[in-house]
């Protein structure tokens, strides 16, 4: 990172995981430092912005609380993003750090992007990207405490472009982050803590730090100072329509096709049989969700040539039939019985 730039934490996760409370804990132990903060607060009252304004003059002066209210900040980049940025960084005394809290619904990925626009690149970078997660709601098979009110938030913002559904929008706040904040420790036993850490882990990239807290408490010395620099690492930081996109080559070369599995599977076994299926054939993606047993919530399965990965991503419904069913991509030169046999034993 140049020590030219000025370092910003960018802090994504659904409504209610915990990022103001990350944030004003980050403010009351920031030793001195002069922080600007940007609220992707949308809507007629910007509830987060009052909250963080109430912290103190010595902590945030109002002026360095800046709300953009016209939607989701990954869609408004253009328009309020940048220039933005600009102001905040053509000040007689910019600010030594930025956090930036994006709406739930932003897709990090391409407000990161954006931090390689001419007008701001040479002046600012990416220190880290911080997913908070509630784990509460993760060991109740949810993505956020209240989903019906994450529905809300996406039907209140007019200016929305993208319909990701909420596992796909969790996906990519875990593919894009440096640190993983895994909030509300404090109301999960031992055992769904260790399951829910396994959950993340395998979907994060390599390196990306799982953090347990509760009431976002952290170190404030290992949230900043990072040095990501995650707009030059993009390669690594795919959303999950950039993934689909490695697959869309010339459709006439390559084939989908499914393969039905019962339900009540082991996920250790299943697993280890993707995996061993990957490993023997030709496939170029692989996706799907399991009945596992003794769980309540369905498996998704995604894998990206070797890398696998899975999760619960909600509970089955009342009247859904549980099953297990693989989409598998590859060449049309692949074969399809020896694989579907694979995944069957």
């Amino acid at each position: 990172m140049s020590p030219q730039k000025i370092p910003a934490t960018v802090v994504t996760g659904f409504l209610g995981a915990g990022k103001t409370t990350l944030i004003r804990h980050l403010l009351a132990n920031a030793g001195g430092r002069r922080i600007a903060l940007i609220i992707n607060e949308f809507g007629d009252i910007g509830i987060d912005g009052e909250i963080l304004k109430g912290c103190g003059e010595a902590l945030c002066r109002e002026k360095d609380v800046i709300e953009l209210s016209n939607g989701c900040i990954c869609c408004t980049v253009a328009d309020d993003f940048v220039p933005t940025m600009q102001k905040l960084l053509d000040r007689a005394d910019p600010p030594e750090h930025i956090v930036i809290e994006t709406s739930g619904l932003a897709l990090p990925q391409p407000l990161v992007r954006a931090f390689n626009w001419p007008e701001i690149r040479g002046r600012v970078t990416v220190d880290s990207v911080v997913t908070v997660v509630d784990a509460k709601a993760m060991a109740e098979g949810r993505f956020a405490d209240d989903e019906e009110a994450v529905a809300r938030q996406r039907a209140a913002d007019a200016n929305l472009d993208h319909e990701n559904p909420i596992e796909e929008l969790f996906e990519d706040q875990l593919a894009c982050a440096d640190m993983v904040i895994v909030n509300k420790t404090d109301l999960l036993s031992e055992a769904d803590l260790g399951r829910i850490a396994g959950d993340l882990g395998s979907q994060v990239r390599r390196g990306t730090r799982l953090v347990p807290t509760r009431h976002g408490a952290i170190d404030v010395a290992a949230l900043l100072g990072v040095g990501a620099a995650a707009e030059d690492d993009m390669e690594n930081r795919l959303s999950h329509h950039e993934v689909e996109g490695e697959t869309q080559h010339d459709h006439d070369d390559f084939v989908t096709f499914v393969v039905d599995l019962g339900a009540g599977q082991s996920r250790e076994r299943l697993l280890a049989r993707i995996a061993e299926t990957l490993a023997a054939h030709d496939i170029l993606r692989l996706k799907g969700f399991a009945d596992i047993e003794g769980s309540g919530a369905r498996l998704l399965v995604q894998a990206v040539g070797p890398r696998l990965n899975d999760y619960f991503d909600r509970p089955w419904k009342m009247a859904e039939a549980r099953a297990t069913r693989l989409v598998v991509i590859g060449s049309r030169a692949m074969d399809r019985a020896a694989i579907a046999r694979s995944l069957a034993d």
